[in-house]
């Protein structure tokens, strides 16, 4: 437990945007003890417990890592709850590009990051891929394990906060579709350097993100924890890997019924050996 509340009381004051300085006056430390809070050195009070979670605006429980999921997160639990699937079942254009750049020729494990509703974690699963694949709904996923049954094919499906989850084990590909603008800016850093670290050597990333663009309005869907990205940010995180794609482009939308547009990149890099 000790390292579970060190990693999350760095995780979550970042994630507010708080220094050591800031959190530390706010519970009347100092931020040496912060420091070694973040470091696993020294415990906190226990008494500073219900005060540290406050600051930090997550349950004492989440912080000593015991529940993942305070509220709802994503604005399509509701939507997902339907009977059709929300974004269809048709693949994502940026599927076949991985099937051209890396078949599965040898056992090859791929995670698929947000899957949704689980149609592209289905695809690569019938395409002969091990995946693995994490979303915030509830509904997204039973829809994926329906979607899976009938395709009779298995797909390793759990739910995970893109804010909290890092990876442990290797993959040879993560994808990600529509998702990763839920990273907040202050943790893409460490959280794609936890990306890279666990791929394995000639892997791929094949990532979009939705970039902001000031003469796009805003959509209709209201996401309040949606923080679009930079054109060309996302490129700024394999500046030392093979990059194979790198585009942007803009597109009309009609997802919420109202059409709109979006600006979105897409990077495909590769870990190549040294």
């Amino acid at each position: 437990m000790k390292d579970e509340l060190a990693k999350n009381i760095c995780r979550y004051r970042k994630e507010k945007g708080l220094t050591q300085e800031e959190l530390a006056r706010k519970l009347g430390a100092t931020f040496q003890a912060v420091s070694k809070w973040e470091t696993a050195h020294t415990l906190p009070d226990i008494t500073l417990l219900p005060g540290l979670a406050q600051a930090l605006d997550i349950s004492v429980d989440r912080l000593l890592g015991y529940v993942s999921y305070d509220k709802q997160v994503t604005i399509y639990e509701e939507e997902y709850k339907g009977r059709e699937y929300y974004w269809g079942v048709d693949p994502s254009k940026a599927c076949l590009r991985v099937l051209e750049l890396l078949p599965p020729s040898t056992h090859l494990k791929l995670l698929d990051i947000g899957c949704g509703e689980g149609k592209d974690a289905v695809f690569f699963a019938r395409n002969g891929y091990d995946v693995t694949a994490f979303d915030i709904s509830d509904a997204g996923i039973e829809k994926t394990k329906r979607l899976a049954d009938k395709a009779g094919v298995r797909v390793n499906i759990f739910k995970a906060d893109i804010m909290d989850f890092r990876l442990e084990t290797a993959f040879d590909v993560l994808y990600s579709s529509g998702v990763l603008h839920y990273v907040k800016p202050q943790l893409r850093e460490e959280i794609f350097a936890n990306y890279k670290r666990f791929t394995n050597p000639n892997g791929l990333h094949v990532f979009n993100v939705f970039v902001r663009k000031p003469f796009i309005a805003p959509p209709p869907e209201k996401e309040p924890t949606a923080c679009p990205w930079i054109s060309g940010e996302l490129f700024t995180h394999y500046h030392d890997w093979l990059i194979r794609e790198c585009t942007e482009l803009i597109f009309d939308c009609s997802s919420s019924g109202i059409s709109h547009q979006h600006a979105m990149s897409t990077i495909i890099a590769q870990k190549v050996q040294a």
